[in-house]
């Protein structure tokens, strides 16, 4: 038997039978990644194995670096055979760490290679993928159809003109592309130099010449509203905590004109400011019904070295350990006191605070709109199979596991679609186990509606996406 079969994962026969009958099936709706537009719009073919599967990567980066591996084979100038070459000699070091069953997953369901991949196997990996990769198949658009992606959202700054969006939706691609609005720079007030340079692309984003915090405001509600037209029905911030030190518009009036003029701005002032803009944001996205996502706990950029050399995003964050609830609860009461809550996803990225959120989402549903405030999947460091189990069981133990939005790759690659299957195994066989010691009714038809909804149909429901909910009235199959 191969490494990776027909059951794995699954460990009980109703776990099994859960999977292949109605969770294997489902189509992807992929609402949080980092994936570029652009690429998908021109549908560029992949160069190499390297290009598609480890340009980006920093969990690989993480791996490789722990295990002695130069940079050069990381980030550096190494060619693409040789960086390869560095992580196949890695892999068989990852052997409990998830990367070992991402990797064989993703080389099984992308070319039908199940070979253990080491020193060894590479370069015989190398060229059957490489030779696969110059097929339509596997081109950006190729790789969505393959894996059933009915719709996906990517990551996108509010100055961004959605040309690749526009091309998309003009399209005839069978993968409905949305943009999602990620507003984190407004919030960047105490590095005034960077705040600035932000600011100004925005008022020529926006067309507005912003001087005073309402024109900073306007040209923000304007973008919003631009990607609205453009089929935005989420935004996303990433944050360490949630400000919730709220002050009145003068006060925030003030902080922003000191940013604007390149004076310091400490960090009290900064969570005030911060604070003041969530609130604006919050109520922006409720009046046009989109989700609100909160990323929650990150420690970014902990090695000053390695960021000075390589700047963000490559592999030097961590969980934090924030406080978490006092802030938040503030946030999502304050909007809630003015009916202007939106529906939210919050993602936690420390395991000790799986309970705390579970229990904060219990308290701002609205009676009106299943699952209106949602516990998001394990997110970054927890979206392996303990973390996935560990949200599992905190949203079952205090909310409901059965409006739960699923599961999102949240990934840069176009390789990552597979964190679904995988994600959906794990899910089979927690039920399929709870069934088998008697925790949960045997009931086919109960539980199959659980799976297929948590795998895809909660998701479509709660999200609104244009082309989704005209396709769901037109067929009810999608």
């Amino acid at each position: 038997m191969t490494f990776i079969h027909d059951d794995f994962l699954l460990h009980t026969r109703t776990a099994r039978r859960l999977y292949h009958e109605f969770a294997a099936s489902e189509p992807i709706l992929d609402y949080h990644n980092h994936l570029s537009p652009q690429i998908i719009a021109d549908n560029r073919p992949f160069a190499n194995l390297f290009d598609l599967w480890l340009a980006g990567d920093h969990y690989k980066w993480r791996a490789m670096r722990a295990n002695g591996i130069a940079e050069k084979f990381c980030t550096g100038d190494a060619d693409p055979l040789a960086k390869f070459q560095a992580w196949a000699a890695t892999t068989p070091h990852t052997l409990r760490n998830p990367l070992y069953h991402w990797t064989h997953l993703e080389l099984q369901r992308y070319f039908g290679i199940d070979v253990l991949l080491d020193a060894s196997s590479a370069q015989r990996v190398w060229a059957r993928a490489n030779e696969q990769l110059a097929t339509p198949a596997l081109t950006p658009q190729g790789i969505l159809q393959k894996f059933q992606v009915r719709a996906l959202c990517t990551t996108d700054d509010p100055v961004d003109d959605l040309a690749a969006h526009a091309r998309l939706a003009a399209s005839q691609t069978n993968t409905r592309v949305y943009p999602a609005f990620r507003p984190d720079q407004a919030l960047a007030i105490h590095q005034p130099e960077r705040f600035n340079a932000w600011t100004d692309k925005l008022a020529a984003a926006a067309d507005v010449e912003i001087q005073h915090l309402h024109n900073f405001l306007e040209a923000l509600e304007r973008r919003h509203a631009w990607f609205h037209a453009h089929g935005c029905r989420l935004s996303d911030h990433g944050l360490n905590q949630c400000p919730g030190d709220f002050c009145t518009e003068q006060t925030a009036a003030g902080i922003f004109a000191r940013a604007r003029r390149g004076q310091r701005v400490d960090p009290a002032e900064q969570a005030q400011f911060a604070s003041f803009m969530m609130l604006f944001f919050g109520r922006l996205d409720a009046r046009r019904g989109w989700v609100k996502q909160l990323h929650l706990g990150a420690l970014r950029g902990n090695n000053t070295r390695l960021q000075r050399a390589l700047g963000a995003d490559i592999g030097c964050d961590s969980i934090g350990s924030f406080p978490q609830a006092q802030t938040l609860a503030a946030y999502l009461d304050r909007l809630d006191q003015e009916e202007a809550l939106p529906k939210t996803i919050i993602y936690n990225l420390n395991p000790a605070d799986n309970y705390v959120f579970a229990a904060m989402i219990g308290n701002f549903q609205d009676g009106r709109t299943p699952g209106k405030i949602q516990l998001g999947s394990g997110w970054w460091f927890l979206d392996q199979k303990e973390g996935m189990e560990w949200q599992l069981n905190a949203l079952s133990n205090l909310g409901l596991l059965s409006r739960f939005v699923g599961m999102v790759t949240d990934s840069r690659s176009f390789m990552s679609f597979p964190r679904h299957e995988y994600f959906r195994r794990v899910l089979c066989n927690v039920i399929g186990r709870d069934v088998e010691h008697g925790e949960l009714p045997d009931a086919p038809a109960l539980l199959g509606d659980l799976i297929r909804n948590i795998c895809y149909h909660n998701a479509r429901q709660y999200l609104n996406l244009p082309d989704l909910i005209r396709a769901q009235k037109s067929d009810p199959r999608v």
